[in-house]
């Protein structure tokens, strides 16, 4: 992973994350974040479908192919607008195994790896894991799933080196929103703006911005935290 710059000029911030060796497992959310900050500079995408990880035991993907792993990053997501008589079997199904049991089955295979570079975990969870948020039952549920078992490896795990950070996004403009916009009949220009309106930054979050947030996680000037979630949301849940 190479150094990045944060975009503010006036509070520019060296984010050194040098000769770090990572893996990256996610969907749409997290090749979006990756690719539009390039943030990759060596290391892994895992070739794994986040939906295939949640029903037996993961072996991690590539990691011998650079020597170990300093940083494993969670992003996967899928999200279904419903109130909970409107949720499917197969919707609630699939949101918990992509959230929630692809999350955890690849956070416990990622342990003996971080356990011997003393290396960090970081997982995407989402500011609707802090709280509710309407028509959204099955998602705020496997979000605050993610966040709960992250805060409790964060404090198992602590002692041997290993820091565990849940990051919470608010609405990030990615291929999964835009697909969200088109599931609810609306176009781009008109998602992003209704997201835009509930937001006290009058935006919503860019992918770069959440890679930033990634790459502070997993640097030395992160080195004091661990289980407290990171909250990236433009104030929404203030």
């Amino acid at each position: 992973m190479r150094q990045r710059r944060t975009r503010y000029e006036k509070h520019r911030v060296d984010i050194d994350v040098h000769g770090r060796r990572p893996l990256f497992v996610g969907g749409l959310f997290g090749l979006g974040v990756i690719n539009h900050a390039g943030a990759v500079d060596h290391g892994i995408e895992s070739a794994e479908q986040p939906d295939r990880l949640g029903d037996r035991q993961v072996a991690l993907p590539g990691s011998g192919e650079i020597g170990g792993l300093d940083a494993v990053v969670n992003s996967a997501g899928v999200i279904y607008h419903a109130e909970a008589e409107q949720t499917t079997d197969e919707q609630w199904a699939t949101t918990m195994n992509v959230n929630v049991n692809a999350v955890f089955f690849v956070s416990r295979a990622a342990l003996p790896e971080l356990r011997a570079t003393r290396g960090t975990l970081v997982n995407i969870a989402s500011d609707a894991a802090l709280t509710g948020s309407s028509r959204l039952v099955a998602y705020c549920a496997s979000k605050g799933a993610v966040l709960q078992m992250t805060r409790a490896m964060a404090r198992d795990h602590a002692g041997e080196g290993i820091r565990i950070v849940p990051i919470c996004p608010g609405d990030v403009d990615t291929p999964m929103l835009r697909g969200e916009f088109r599931d609810r009949g609306l176009d781009a220009d008109t998602g992003l703006r209704e997201s835009a309106a509930a937001v006290p930054l009058n935006r919503v979050c860019t992918p770069g911005e959440v890679a930033d947030l990634v790459l502070y996680a997993c640097s030395d000037s992160a080195a004091f935290i661990t289980g407290y979630p990171l909250v990236l949301d433009g104030g929404n849940r203030a």
